[in-house]
């Protein structure tokens, strides 16, 4: 990855996720945004994001996220300076859930729960 690339992929995850905490309406949950993979041309970005939150919570965060991507990209293109805006493509992951019942687990083996 050339500097430039990871350049554009710091300021991606840091834009998504101000769009996402200040523009979305309809988010339930805590949303992260992970990672950002970004072409070797910047015309497109894979945004790897967690939901904390309820089954209920994290569909209809997905679900909003996906109606929301066109909006996303259009603000993102708003704030970052390059030719073209990258096709954001929005990938969920499990990995915040699953850290927080491993760090459940570990508190209740260490006061003897289990």
């Amino acid at each position: 990855m050339t500097l430039r690339n990871e350049r554009v992929r710091k300021e991606l995850m840091r834009d998504i996720s101000e769009i996402l905490q200040k523009e979305i309406r309809g988010l339930c949950g805590v949303v992260s945004v992970l990672d950002v993979e970004v072409s070797h041309d910047n015309s497109f970005a894979k945004v790897v994001y967690s939901v904390l939150g309820s089954d209920e919570q994290i569909e209809k965060t997905k679900e909003t996220i996906e109606k929301s991507t066109p909006k996303i990209r259009y603000e993102v293109g708003k704030r970052i300076r390059l030719r073209l805006t990258p096709e954001l493509k929005f990938v969920y992951t499990d990995s915040l859930e699953k850290g927080s019942r491993v760090s459940e687990l570990i508190d209740k083996i260490s006061r003897g729960e289990l």
